[in-house]
């Protein structure tokens, strides 16, 4: 048990305790009281955890760095590639089935196009090497070209 959530049940007895020994007539003012502390409670929880995200979202701009995204790991990207295979069979034979095999193309097409923006998703800079390496030998071209 949280030492809050015991400081409020302590709250809540002596607000009962209290209740009992002055009687009904002041039953709503010891209830708006102890509303009045669990209210204050709440409010500096949400305050706390405001001034947490802020200060985090904060840090984070300053770095430079995107907002923090969930990250998928290993066994997430894996399972999603068995389940896309598990599901090519069925898939498969309704599309060469129904088509023939532009069908069955179709479906491989899509099987193929789900699996590369799955891997896109999780690592937006999986091509970029190469886009890189390109611009780079198009510069030495360019750059090449004009000394001559």
């Amino acid at each position: 048990m949280d030492t809050r959530d015991a400081e409020l049940k302590k709250e809540l007895n002596a607000t009962l305790q209290a209740r009992r020994e002055l009687g009904e007539e002041y039953e709503s003012a010891l209830v708006d009281s102890f509303l009045e502390k669990v209210d204050q409670r709440i409010d500096g929880a949400v305050e706390r955890r405001v001034r947490r995200q802020l200060a985090e979202q904060q840090m984070a701009t300053a770095r430079g760095a995107r907002s923090p995204r969930p990250t998928d790991t290993w066994s997430e990207r894996f399972g999603f590639a068995i389940v896309s295979l598990v599901l090519a069979i069925p898939l498969s034979a309704i599309g060469g089935g129904v088509a023939g095999r532009s069908g069955l193309l179709f479906t491989w097409a899509g099987i193929v196009g789900v699996n590369l923006f799955q891997a896109l998703r999780g690592n937006p800079d999986l091509f970029a090497g190469r886009r890189r390496e390109r611009a780079r030998r198009e510069d030495r071209e360019k750059s090449s070209a004009w000394e001559e």
